[in-house]
């Protein structure tokens, strides 16, 4: 509540006066820099509506445009159809396949296909220009070429159907400006291939004269009988430049992708031309999707919850929240809540369910969950536990299941606590102990198969990994997965 002084100034000193309004505008000002706490089910209709990329958009289109009335270009944007249209940039190593591929992309989304070749026969000035450094086979410069590419992009066709840039950008600083100058694509497929793959393509290319369009005598060969007979064999003459076309693309290619790495999907071209354009549709097809993390992974005993939960939390800056950790919190903790807990644990009982949920919703309510996102294990325990945790206001977003066989998570079990403990298997006296590991393991391996497949009828959509590799591949699979599931169809 903010705190005021009284209203009445009848018979006060000027100087009074001031140091009265000079303490309200102080208070004032301490107000206005609490931090925001924003509520736990703001989170759930921003991600419902994709409200976090719909600001994104807004603020970006105003900082590019920087209109002189703010308020009516966000009304016009918000209503401009062409939000939708498709804006792609297709790269890749020269022979891979960039021009079929967006041929037949821009023949199906009705978007316009930009090439180099396409953006030389622009009749401006500029074109003429870049036209001057092409016929001297001299590389067309970065802000000549830049500019083209905006100018392009700019006439209505571009704005109103979309665009596929075939082979641009080609560096860094040129993906940069455009970037700066607002030219901003959706979505960025990266093809790829190995070198003597694309060396045998080079050889066998072929080019209808008529339509500029290119074949290949062995992938792909024309359907059309009369466009077969007219194709034309390319000259492999130049495979020695091609190989260094290759050498100076290796080393652009790094800078290129790391500009658009949120917003790019590699495809692998060494595949049928068919299975490359349905892998670079389907991705085209995802819009992203920029939303606070709420992860539950889950998985039986010894399948490496903990390990991999602190290895994302790491990476992405959430907070790693573990049941049996946050039972040990609560313990400590001063609220009625950590009072209830600290009741069942110094009588040697078992926290009731009910309980453990209390504890686990108020941490996650908290203000670094609400803004980092959460990775949680450990829990649910079982069918009514994660129920109630999709019930919540802080259901999980994102679930795994970390996949493993009995006899693998009693191995892993019983050498953590060898390792824990070395006597475990040398001391005559610590067989007992052990046994009792082993039938503890054992019984908790029950109750988590048991569970398992009401766990996976109440999150149908987990993504299912083998935790049975070395730990870095799991957290590989489950980072690229991460990824992949920031976008949705």
């Amino acid at each position: 509540m903010t705190r005021r002084c009284p209203d009445n100034d009848v018979g006060v000193p000027p100087r009074r006066k001031r140091a009265r309004l000079f303490f309200q505008v102080k208070l004032m000002m301490e107000d206005s820099v609490l931090p925001l706490r924003v509520p736990p089910q703001m989170s759930i209709y921003a991600d419902q509506h994709n409200v976090i990329h719909l600001v994104q958009s807004m603020v970006s289109s105003l900082a590019v445009d920087q209109p002189q009335d703010p308020i009516a270009y966000l009304l016009l944007l918000l209503q401009d159809s062409s939000v939708h249209v498709p804006r792609v940039v297709l790269m890749g190593p020269p022979a891979v396949g960039k021009t079929t591929v967006a041929g037949r992309l821009c023949a199906d989304l009705g978007a316009v296909h930009v090439t180099m070749e396409t953006l030389l026969e622009d009749p401006s000035p500029l074109g003429e220009e870049a036209r001057r450094h092409a016929l001297k086979q001299q590389e067309v410069p970065d802000d000549l070429l830049v500019d083209l590419i905006q100018g392009r992009l700019k006439q209505s066709d571009c704005f109103n159907t979309g665009w596929v840039l075939d082979g641009l950008p080609q560096t860094r600083l040129q993906a940069r400006s455009l970037q700066q100058g607002g030219v901003i694509p959706k979505h960025v497929v990266l093809l790829d291939a190995g070198e003597d793959v694309l060396l045998e393509r080079h050889r066998g290319r072929l080019l209808d004269p008529l339509t500029g369009d290119v074949y290949h005598e062995a992938f792909v060969r024309p359907c059309d009988e009369a466009v077969a007979q007219r194709a034309e064999k390319r000259p492999a003459a130049r495979e020695g430049g091609l190989t260094a076309d290759l050498q100076r693309y290796r080393c652009k290619v790094t800078g290129l992708s790391s500009a658009y790495r949120h917003i790019l999907k590699t495809v692998d071209a060494d595949q049928p031309p068919d299975d490359v354009y349905q892998q670079a549709v389907a991705f085209l097809r995802t819009r992203r999707c920029s939303r606070t993390p709420r992860v539950l992974l889950l998985g039986p005993p010894g399948s490496g919850k903990r390990l991999q939960a602190k290895m994302l939390a790491d990476k992405y800056k959430m907070v790693d929240v573990c049941c049996s950790d946050l039972l040990s919190w609560a313990e400590a903790d001063p609220s009625s809540v950590g009072e209830e807990v600290r009741t069942y644990v110094q009588h040697n009982r078992t926290v009731p369910k009910n309980v453990t949920l209390k504890v686990f919703q108020e941490r996650l309510d908290r203000p670094d969950c609400s803004q980092r996102g959460w990775i949680l294990h450990h829990l649910p325990c079982d069918l009514q536990h994660a129920k109630n945790l999709t019930d919540s206001l802080n259901a999980p977003n994102r679930v795994f299941f970390l996949e493993l066989t009995d006899d693998v998570c009693l191995q892993r079990t019983m050498m953590k606590h060898s390792l824990a403990d070395p006597s475990v298997h040398t001391a005559p006296g610590d067989v007992r102990e052990c046994d009792d590991n082993t039938r503890t393991v054992t019984n908790a391996l029950g109750v988590y198969r048991t569970h398992t497949a009401g766990l996976q009828c109440v999150f149908p959509d987990g993504v299912h990994v083998d935790a049975d590799q070395d730990p870095q591949c799991v957290f590989e699979a489950l980072d690229k997965q991460l990824t992949i599931q920031t976008y949705t169809h």
